[in-house]
């Protein structure tokens, strides 16, 4: 199988700044982020979304810690722009990390706001950090407000949303990140900043993890074992209410794909997002009648194969 895109620029050190809602699919992208050798996660800014702010907080440092990283973890936005927040605690539990009974307390962000910060760090390394983001798009749209020159400092943006080809997950038509602050997704596409979405439709297809998958997974080593047991809520609802074999990991392929392009396919088009009427839609010129020249990279197919083997890779001898 061929892959029509290589890594951004051949750099053999990527600079990553990951934005997370952090709950139990997040957890697992960061704990593929923070033992890849070839980048440098560099700061982790956390949104609300999936669980409140201060749980996807608590999440985030605890997963930091279980990778034993020092990566400076802030908060950020605790609501979308204009709505109140809704969150997918019904999916991931109410601590977002299965309800397994983890000690998700204690620990205390760096110091600073996490929308200054990922400013700073965008228009002090021009052109060289990659941002992936992982949740609602609150944080990255309100710093767009505040500085647009981001848009074109920034290296690239990954952004895990939307549903591609496939069907929503919170409604028929809408992916949850989108939908719960489609106010932020609209602002980010729309502005000048390279976009590559890897939506829903790709964890589907290709990060679905039936029983005996989860369970070489969790076989790998003790990163392996959280990895899946963090899933427990998840692994119900995508059986009983999305007609998966098992949970699925949105977050972790959207990473991969940010950590290695050439693992997927490409096609550039258009890309909206719906405010009003299928609220959180997006909205793919597949067949480029709009003419217009500001185009996002949508992902449209992912070699499970090589998924699978960064995700083993990186659970491998790991501690917990």
């Amino acid at each position: 199988m061929a892959y029509a895109y290589s890594r951004m620029d051949g750099l053999p050190t990527q600079r990553f700044l990951i934005d997370t809602d952090t709950a139990s699919d997040d957890a697992v992208a960061l704990v593929l982020a923070l033992r890849e050798p070839s980048i440098t996660v560099e700061v982790i800014t956390v949104v609300a979304g999936n669980v409140p702010l201060d749980n996807a907080v608590q999440n985030a440092l605890y997963t930091r810690d279980l990778c034993r990283s020092a990566v400076p973890v802030f908060a950020g936005r605790a609501a979308p722009l204009v709505r109140p927040l809704v969150t997918a605690q019904f999916v991931h539990g109410e601590d977002g990390m299965g309800d397994i009974g983890l000690p998700l307390h204690g620990r205390a962000p760096a110091a600073g706001d996490a929308v200054e910060v990922m400013i700073e760090t965008i228009v002090g390394t021009p052109r060289e950090m990659t941002l992936v983001a992982l949740g609602p798009l609150t944080n990255v749209a309100a710093a767009l407000a505040i500085e647009p020159r981001i848009a074109q400092l920034v290296r690239h943006c990954f952004v895990m949303g939307g549903a591609g080809s496939g069907t929503g997950n919170i409604t028929a038509t809408a992916e949850y990140n989108f939908w719960a602050d489609p106010e932020a997704a609209r602002v980010v596409v729309r502005s000048a900043m390279p976009i590559t979405m890897v939506g829903w439709d790709m964890s589907v297809r290709f990060a679905a993890f039936g029983p005996a998958e989860a369970k070489e997974l969790a076989e790998v080593g003790p990163l392996g074992r959280f990895c899946v047991d963090i899933q427990a809520k998840v692994d119900v609802y995508a059986r009983e209410q999305s007609g998966l074999a098992g949970f699925d990991l949105p977050d972790p392929i959207a990473m991969a794909v940010a950590i290695e392009p050439d693992i997927a396919r490409f096609e550039e088009h258009h890309l909206d997002v719906l405010v009003g009427t299928d609220r959180g839609r997006d909205e793919i010129d597949w067949s480029d009648q709009s003419g217009s020249d500001q185009k996002a990279r949508i992902t449209t197919d992912v070699d499970r194969t090589a998924f699978l083997a960064m995700l083993h890779k990186a659970c491998l001898n790991g501690s917990a």
